[in-house]
């Protein structure tokens, strides 16, 4: 019992802290030692340990020779190193999918997500619910990785998910209207059901190729923010972790 408590305890404090950094509450050169970890998140000492070595082994975090850790500062080829190497592990996902033909049931779940995900969006280009579609989007994502039932490959797309920045929703728009962002959803919505057609009809490549190319939505709206309209980086507070 004291084992389980201190796993749930663990995971807690892996969960707690990834989104306190990726949402910019915790920012880049920002030191991070256990005991006051400790006292924040209200548990013992040993969870945050271990929940600050997984966050280093992820890239999040950098060990100091003094002891403890920093919270790293990622420079934009970090970024899209991270989305081209989820690129790759979805693809693959999608390719085997369509290759080894997907269960029915799966296929019915998937195609669910999509109609689901369809109700998002509204009559205006950027007339779109974000909660909703962010929710659906990490479920479309996770049972596309489902479709190859395969636990290996699952793992590594969850894997290379959980690399900085490179989860389905990173750089998607939170709750601040930018509609530029917004508008790029319903590109991302067409790929969608691009991807789960071409699985259906085993299109092994062509469904490889659409999924690798969803994975790059992130690394668009990242350059449009970088190059375009720098003062959206304010609007998307885990930008601060990227050094230009």
């Amino acid at each position: 019992m004291r084992h389980t408590e201190a796993a749930t305890h663990g995971r807690r404090a892996v969960i707690d802290l990834r989104e306190r950094i990726l949402s910019g509450e915790l920012q880049g050169g920002t030191r991070l030692f256990e005991v006051p970890l400790a006292e924040l998140l209200d548990i013992s000492r040993t969870p945050v340990r271990e929940a600050l070595s997984r966050l280093a082994e992820e890239g999040l975090l950098d060990r100091l020779p003094s002891g403890g850790f920093m919270v790293r500062r990622f420079g934009f080829s970090d970024v899209v190193d991270s989305i081209e190497v989820r690129g790759v592990m979805e693809g693959m996902a999608a390719r085997v999918a369509a290759e080894r033909g997907a269960a029915p049931h799966r296929l019915k779940e998937i195609k669910d997500t999509v109609s689901r995900l369809d109700a998002c969006f509204g009559e205006r280009p950027e007339d779109v619910d974000f909660d909703a579609y962010a929710d659906l989007n990490e479920i479309f994502h996770r049972q596309m990785a489902g479709l190859t039932e395969s636990d290996v490959i699952r793992r590594e797309v969850e894997r290379a998910s959980a690399l900085p920045f490179a989860s389905p929703s990173a750089f998607l728009p939170d709750r601040s209207d930018i509609a530029t962002f917004r508008r790029s959803l319903r590109t991302a919505q067409e790929q969608h059901r691009g991807i789960v057609r071409a699985i259906e009809m085993r299109e092994g490549s062509r469904a490889e190729a659409l999924a690798r190319e969803h994975a790059r939505t992130a690394r668009s709206n990242l350059e449009y923010i970088l190059n375009e309209d720098p003062s959206l980086l304010e609007k998307v507070k885990a930008l601060a972790l990227i050094q230009g």
